[in-house]
């Protein structure tokens, strides 16, 4: 099998210049200043992408308020797309409104390793969390035969906000855990010192812990 280059989390998002629906873009700077998902699909009139599409359109709201924007790919042409996306508003009324990048040479998808070896030149279900410095914070891949659940998406890119902003891990299925609810965990005491004060903050009812290496709070 032939080995794939993919970026890692925390990588600086590569300097790409594309053409989309919405004409070309340099990527990550048509961006800067926000948060980005970018996801490939593998072609244009396929059944699974198809509500793909429209899930990821019927939330774009959703993603904006997260001062997030959407931005698709496959190796397909711009008139693909476009032909694409006329048939979806026909059969759906539903709007496609985020651009989607044409690569049909390969080369996006090249550069970020969504290429399957095993399955010709159609890309994977690659999903790219970027944040508003232009640094990948997520990395999600899927294959060809299941679709996404773009509510997952949603929620990764919330609770990588959320982290940032308050300095705090999140749980399992955030803000709907099973143990905690929407609480956010506390990260692990790192001092002898820092465990003492953690379990005086849970006294006083500041923090609430299982234990003093599980502490969680309200935000």
């Amino acid at each position: 099998m032939a080995e794939i280059y993919v970026p890692a989390i925390g990588d600086k998002f590569p300097e790409l210049e594309v053409n989309t629906t919405h004409g070309k873009m340099k990527l990550p700077d048509a961006f800067k200043g926000k948060w980005f998902v970018l996801f490939s699909h593998p072609a244009d009139f396929t059944p699974v992408c198809t509500t793909e599409f429209v899930a990821f359109q019927k939330r774009y709201d959703k993603f904006k308020e997260l001062n997030t924007e959407l931005i698709g790919l496959s190796v397909d042409q711009v008139f693909s797309h476009i032909k694409w996306i006329e048939w979806i508003k026909d059969k759906f009324g539903v709007e496609i409104q985020f651009p989607i990048i044409a690569d049909d040479m390969g080369i996006v998808a090249e550069t970020l390793g969504m290429i399957h070896p095993n399955k010709g030149t159609n890309t994977v279900r690659a999903v790219f969390i970027v944040d508003d410095k232009g640094i990948i914070r997520a990395i999600l891949y899927y294959p060809q035969e299941a679709g996404r659940d773009v509510d997952e998406i949603l929620r990764l890119v919330k609770a990588l906000q959320t982290s940032d902003k308050y300095g705090v891990a999140l749980p399992h299925k955030w803000p709907e855990n099973e143990l905690i609810g929407d609480h956010v965990i506390i990260p692990p005491a790192s001092s002898v010192e820092e465990k003492k004060q953690r379990e005086e903050a849970a006294k006083k009812g500041e923090i609430e812990c299982f234990d003093w290496w599980f502490c969680h709070k309200k935000i």
